[in-house]
């Protein structure tokens, strides 16, 4: 392991950020869903862990901390009650789940680059990894709640490069010798700003050259 980038507590303070962020985006899909008070708990823990998890495997740093530090796994059950017994009414619900995405997306995408940059990793590698931290919960929740995973709809705003926008500005502050607490955070907010305005303004990533939107589809 390399001299460590950022001290292990605002590691551990932007993790857990994220997986409360991400845990109200699972929950709150689980209430839009109908599940029961056990699928609200398992979506919202997926949605926070699901990313940390793939990551902490590929970095060899196990077992992952998910299944080492409770206040991983008991956050997300905060969220799941805090949703269960105060979501909003159901006509909003969709707006929140993509708003707690997106400040789970951009805060994920920093602490996952920063905690493979402390692994050791070079920047590219440690880049790709906060993406994969970042979008791979989101992409288990929506395969559980039967839903095509937003990184693959063609008709979805753009997802992964927000999170490779804030993943390489950590990667790029990092080899500047500028990362520290305030630019990583300056990381996460432009990341959660690109999503929420892609989400806004339907910014979408280009489809193949002459490809229509609707060809493919039954």
């Amino acid at each position: 392991m390399s001299t460590v980038i950022v001290s292990p507590v605002v590691q551990e303070i932007l993790d857990l950020i994220g997986i409360f962020a991400f845990g109200l985006s699972g929950a709150l899909l689980a209430v839009r869903k109908r599940f029961d008070a056990v699928g609200i708990a398992v979506l919202a823990e997926v949605t926070a862990l699901g990313g940390g998890v793939l990551r902490d495997v590929v970095i060899g740093a196990v077992p992952p901390v998910a299944f080492t530090d409770m206040g991983y796994f008991v956050t997300p059950l905060v969220a799941a009650a805090l949703t269960y017994f105060w979501h909003p009414r159901l006509a909003r619900i969709n707006r929140f789940v993509l708003i707690f995405d997106a400040f789970g997306l951009g805060v994920f995408c920093v602490a996952g680059t920063i905690k493979a940059l402390n692994y050791g990793m070079h920047p590219l590698p440690a880049a790709a990894l906060g993406v994969m931290t970042a979008i791979g919960g989101g992409a288990l929740r929506d395969v559980l709640a039967g839903e095509v995973p937003a990184l693959l709809h063609p008709e979805s705003e753009i997802y992964a490069v927000p999170a490779l926008l804030g993943s390489a500005l950590v990667a790029g502050l990092a080899a500047l010798h500028l990362l520290n607490p305030v630019t990583s955070g300056l990381a996460a907010l432009i990341a959660v700003t690109v999503r929420l305005l892609a989400l806004r303004f339907g910014w979408r990533a280009p489809l193949a050259r002459g490809v229509g939107s609707g060809d493919g589809e039954g």
